[in-house]
């Protein structure tokens, strides 16, 4: 079987580039490594800094798409908040001639690659990531819209506003629900994604499709270590609806109370513009202790930090699946969410962690303090977490089920 995937990332080819991989898209890496091994792989993928057409490397063939002309076009792009459309759907097309796959298989929604779908016969599937329909909609969920506008200049020419942001999400959004509503076939893995696809993908087949997660979360395992303060870990992003305002309003509230407790926050550093907004909004209540900002961190990073927490914290307003939390749970984490999205499908409330509603700083603080009393409480939430994220990230579970529902789309766009 040959497999067409378009992405927003280059996947394992990072490797190939010699590139350290941070913040998003290692789960991709991790299963292009795996289904290299079981169909004839291509990935295409919008190329931002390597001057590069198709290679190989190891057992997956790589379509960089050159998106900037030169320097010059590339800060152009970043000042005007460019959205790509269809300005591609030439060298899709020619890609999609020259691999000729029985599948074509998109990564996300919001993307652009969905413009070929009338200009081919061959079966494209799109995964669920994101869903910027409902994020535009959740967008100031937790941050009011007069905030939108505080702006950080990143240098003499640029300045940045969540704004901008917002607009370009709208955009992309645009995109999407012209992608979706012509879209036959679709994967997802929440009860989150699959309701929301009957709408705005109201003509198509959901088959439900796991993910894979980083190799080296599969074999670490956290146990309970007694430290001399009580540490929360939280991966985050310079966001406006990533819950970092909750973060702050929470650890305030615990500040208060004087409990032994320090909240480490990864994927943010004291530059971000988020903080400044955050600062801007909570005014004296903006927590002046306990509050540890990491910038991004690489996996082996992550991993020595979450090995040495106490809990895990996810505090967005709105996430389909979110991989720093299925992370947390994998490795054995006791781990608080908002019951945001598909998080409802991940954890089981008190079972295998605990889920409270987005945007509450109180009920988050009071769960952070119901495990930091019972110890026994957060290593069993733990222990299920990583026996539930086990079985539902399992490799060879997670091979199998993409290639079954490969072949019954392909069987089903012959009318077999």
């Amino acid at each position: 079987m040959r497999v067409l995937w378009f992405a927003n990332t280059p996947a394992n080819a990072i490797e190939y580039f010699n590139k350290e991989l941070k913040g998003t898209g290692g789960w991709l890496k991790a299963l292009d490594e795996e289904l290299q091994n079981h169909v004839d792989l291509h990935i295409a993928f919008h190329n931002s800094y390597y001057n590069y057409t198709t290679f190989k490397y190891k057992n997956t063939t790589y379509h960089p798409i050159k998106i900037y002309k030169n320097k010059f076009h590339k800060y152009w792009s970043i000042f005007t908040n460019e959205v790509i459309d269809e300005k591609f759907k030439s060298e899709y097309l020619k890609i999609i001639n020259e691999v000729q796959p029985d599948i074509i298989h998109i990564h996300g929604t919001e993307n652009p690659f969905g413009c070929i779908i009338d200009e081919i016969d061959i079966p494209v599937v799109i995964s669920i990531q994101g869903v910027l329909t409902v994020y535009s909609h959740k967008y100031c969920s937790g941050i009011e819209k007069q905030y939108l506008s505080v702006s950080k200049r990143n240098n003499m020419f640029l300045r940045d506003n969540f704004k901008k942001n917002y607009r370009k999400m709208v955009e992309m959004a645009k995109i999407e629900r012209r992608t979706l509503v012509k879209c036959k076939y679709i994967f997802g893995r929440t009860d989150w994604d699959e309701r929301i696809t009957k709408i705005l993908a109201p003509n198509s087949i959901y088959f439900h499709s796991d993910e894979m997660l980083r190799e080296n979360f599969y074999h670490n395992k956290w146990e309970f270590s007694q430290n001399n303060f009580f540490k929360i870990f939280t991966t985050n992003s310079n966001n406006f609806y990533k819950g970092f305002e909750t973060i702050c309003e929470c650890l305030y509230l615990l500040n208060k109370l004087n409990q032994n407790i320090i909240w480490y926050v990864a994927g943010i550093n004291e530059n971000d513009l988020i903080v400044k907004v955050v600062k801007k909004k909570l005014g004296s209540k903006y927590p002046k202790d306990n509050l540890v900002l990491l910038g991004n961190l690489n996996e082996n990073e992550l991993i020595d930090q979450l090995l040495n927490s106490n809990i895990y914290v996810m505090p967005s307003h709105i996430e389909n699946s979110p991989n720093n939390l299925c992370e947390a749970m994998l490795i054995g984490m006791p781990c608080i969410s908002t019951f945001a999205g598909g998080a409802g499908s991940l954890i089981t409330d008190k079972v295998d962690g605990i889920l409270i509603q987005d945007g509450d700083p109180y009920a988050m603080a009071g769960a952070i303090l119901e495990l930091y009393n019972d110890k026994e409480k957060a290593i069993l939430l733990g222990q299920n977490a990583r026996e539930t994220a086990l079985k539902r990230h399992d490799k060879n579970t997670v091979i199998n089920d993409i290639i079954y529902n490969y072949n019954k789309i392909i069987n089903d766009s012959k009318g077999k």
